[in-house]
């Protein structure tokens, strides 16, 4: 059986983010509590430091943790975690909040968690540069290129629409925002 799972956005005191992100992991360990909380992210960014010739890492969001825990349907149909969770979550020292109105978790949107790069989508390619394509998204729909560049990390594919303004243009689009033409 599969389990529904959303991310959470959890405001943390500013500089706690690593520990909050520890006590909730030791928490859900000892509480036995895996199948509610399944994990905990602190987004960051790769930065190269010029001087020193290093790469460190940078928090995206100083101040929040992504927790992403199993939910039920509420009276509304929304998505809701339990009340266990919740209470776990929110008294983990360095928690100071849940982000949403009012202290209320709010989920985030599908489409939030890719924008933010929590998770990646595994979408399935089945062209190839030099391949014809339809374009079934955007506002391109309906037009079709040969693929010029296929960035599977990036999640993105160039076309060369033709026609397009007069002439040749070349568009940059998600992985899935095309279909091989038959």
């Amino acid at each position: 059986m599969s389990v529904e799972t959303r991310w959470y956005v959890v405001h943390t005191y500013s500089g706690y983010e690593n520990s909050v992100k520890t006590n909730i992991e030791k928490l859900v360990e000892n509480q036995k509590m895996q199948d509610q909380i399944f994990e905990v992210k602190i987004p960051v960014e790769i930065v190269h430091d010029a001087e020193k010739d290093k790469d460190i890492e940078r928090k995206l969001f100083p101040g929040y943790v992504l927790v992403k825990v199993a939910v039920t349907p509420d009276r509304d149909n929304m998505p809701k975690m339990s009340d266990e969770t919740w209470l776990l979550i929110r008294n983990t020292r360095g928690v100071t909040g849940f982000v949403g109105p009012e202290n209320k978790a709010i989920p985030l949107s599908d489409e939030e968690v890719i924008r933010l790069g929590v998770e990646k989508r595994v979408v399935e390619v089945s062209y190839n540069v030099g391949d014809t394509v339809n374009i079934i998204d955007d506002m391109f729909d309906g037009f079709s290129g040969v693929v010029q560049e296929i960035d599977l990390e990036n999640n993105s594919v160039k076309v060369m629409v033709s026609a397009l303004f007069g002439k040749d243009t070349l568009i940059e689009l998600e992985l899935d925002q095309v279909e091989l033409a038959e």
